[in-house]
């Protein structure tokens, strides 16, 4: 015999037989966006956290009735984004920086040499005097700085200062000395020493030459490098970074980011890629690539090599002379049946491969050994290669990263950065595969956004500005550098979330503010979407939050 039930106390049967939405943290009150998988931007109001995890995101009421009992966060109204994502930095080069003489913005020679001076005269234990940033094109001289300029502020020990991109350096003379550098000293291959017209060296070494008075300064202790990763995390919190693409590591730098994760130190997840395929890469690939290490804090499947040097250095390879400089056309690094071999050495161990190329002839030589190593390892085209830059490339050769199954890893501040001298180096034609985002987007390749810090600032909202605006922080050029070429706010956004997931193979875990994924989040002090495009730059990092744990905390929500 059957027996009917209320239609009211049905409803309330199967209520309460529902699955309770308990979570440990509420986030309500936010303008929250996020992408969803497809890249469509999704609106929500609080954010519901489990076990580190995104359980939902949703309305107000909706999401308070799922909350149970675990702490809640007022975020004030203020804006929500998904943890942005930096796919290509130097994490340890950003730590160190703090740890030297910093001559990041200098607008004038005598300005680094003033920072210099009063470095070395508060360190006056140091073996050597240290520093970086310096850009002799800010500084309008027209060349390079001497080691004479570098003597009148630090003559009593070697001094030894990169450029902000980290392909020249500048060094006194007792560096010289010290090095046993002369005139005899002969330029390696893939480097440059600047010489005067008698030949003498200037003081400046250019990409593969700076190893020669490079090797001579003595390795920075353990306590320095965990100091300097501490910076390193810390900076990156602050300005909203929950992940990172690390381009280069070497076999301490990994031991060194295996032992933090251990300790549960690591406060932004890392995608280190080993620097090159020498002893190290034999070394760190011996058990295969490392995914997922330490809660997802640690991943090791990708190969960083490089195929040339840099714009304002005049190293990034060209493939006719620089239209400033008509004797120089840049260093290649490697001749390409070596580019070749470097690529399937690890495509044959299951590695992501990420090359360093700026210059075009740099650029075609990556996309020629691509194209060489997929013909021994055809498998391969599936794991998202990148070109790390690409930063000029010919016209020709930009449909060729669709073909190769490239990802594109781009750091916008390179392009307002560059805008006072690029066309400068590469003249009017070939500056229209320069820095070409709209070209990449509109032929489907998935643009990887970072910055390159500590050669860019770590502010991905710098990035996003730039995205945008193709412009400076102070509106220069009105519309902007060929802006043709910018993203809109969205697309901006994607590069720094879900496509530098992507690239890492981590879409599925990180990226987005979906269900199941990590809840890395950030709080910020504007609504980046509706907010004044010319003022993005500045937008401030209230809160960052790394599996749903606080790492930073600016005091601008309860």
């Amino acid at each position: 015999m059957s027996i009917k039930v209320p239609h009211a106390l049905a409803l309330a049967m199967i209520v309460a037989t529902q699955p309770v939405w308990a979570a440990e943290l509420l986030v309500d009150h936010v303008n929250g966006y996020t992408l969803d998988t497809a890249g469509k931007l999704q609106r929500f109001e609080a954010l519901l956290v489990d076990d580190g995890k995104v359980v939902a995101t949703g309305k107000h009421a909706d999401m308070a009735k799922r909350a149970g009992d675990g702490k809640v966060v007022d975020g004030k109204g203020h804006t929500l984004l998904p943890g942005l994502i930096d796919a290509h930095g130097h994490v340890m080069g950003l730590g160190a920086m703090s740890l030297q003489a910093d001559l990041t913005g200098t607008t004038s020679l005598d300005a680094a040499l003033g920072k210099i001076k009063s470095f070395a005269a508060s360190h006056t234990n140091d073996r050597w005097i240290i520093g970086r940033g310096w850009n002799q094109v800010m500084w309008k001289l027209g060349r390079f700085p001497t080691a004479k300029e570098l003597d009148a502020v630090v003559a009593d020990r070697p001094a030894w200062m990169e450029r902000i991109d980290g392909h020249a350096a500048w060094a006194n003379s007792a560096a010289l000395k010290l090095a046993g550098i002369t005139k005899a000293t002969r330029d390696p291959v893939g480097g440059r020493i600047e010489r005067d017209a008698e030949g003498n060296p200037t003081g400046v070494f250019v990409d593969a030459a700076m190893e020669l008075i490079g090797s001579k300064i003595p390795p920075a202790t353990d306590a320095q490098l965990d100091a300097a990763l501490v910076a390193a995390l810390d900076m990156m919190a602050s300005v909203g970074l929950t992940g990172v693409g690390d381009a280069g590591v070497d076999l301490a730098t990994f031991k060194r980011y295996q032992r933090f994760a251990d300790e549960g130190k690591l406060t932004a997840r890392i995608n280190a890629m080993i620097g090159g395929t020498g002893e190290d890469f034999d070394a760190i690939s011996k058990d295969g690539p490392l995914v997922g290490y330490g809660h997802d804090f640690l991943s090791v499947r990708s190969v960083k090599l490089y195929a040339d040097g840099a714009l304002g250095s005049r190293g990034a390879a060209m493939l006719m002379p620089y239209s400033d400089d008509a004797k120089n056309s840049g260093l290649l690094f490697s001749k390409p049946d070596e580019m070749t071999a470097m690529i399937s050495k690890a495509f044959g161990h299951g590695y992501q491969v990420c090359v360093h190329a700026i210059g075009d002839k740099g650029n075609r030589e990556v996309l020629d050994s691509f194209a060489a190593s997929y013909k021994t390892y055809p498998e391969a085209k599936a794991l998202r290669n990148r070109i790390e830059h690409a930063q000029v490339v010919s016209v020709d050769d930009i449909p060729r990263f669709v073909d190769l199954n490239l990802i594109a890893s781009m750091q916008p501040t390179h392009a307002t950065s560059d805008m006072n001298m690029a066309e400068d180096r590469v003249g009017p034609e070939r500056i229209k595969g320069a820095y070409a985002w709209r070209t990449f987007l509109k032929q489907g390749t998935r643009i990887a956004g970072g910055s390159d810090f500590p050669v860019e600032s770590p502010n991905p909202f710098f990035g996003l500005y730039s995205a945008v605006t193709r412009q400076d922080h102070e509106g220069h050029p009105p519309g902007g550098w060929y802006p043709k070429q910018a993203m809109t706010m969205t697309e901006a956004l994607r590069a720094f979330t879900l496509d530098a997931a992507y690239a890492a193979h981590q879409e599925d875990t990180l990226g987005t503010l979906e269900p199941g994924k990590w809840a890395d989040f950030i709080l910020v002090d504007r609504d980046i979407f509706k907010a004044d495009s010319a003022k993005i730059w500045d937008t401030r990092v209230l809160q960052t939050w790394v599996a749903g744990k606080s790492v930073y905390d600016g005091k601008g929500a309860d």
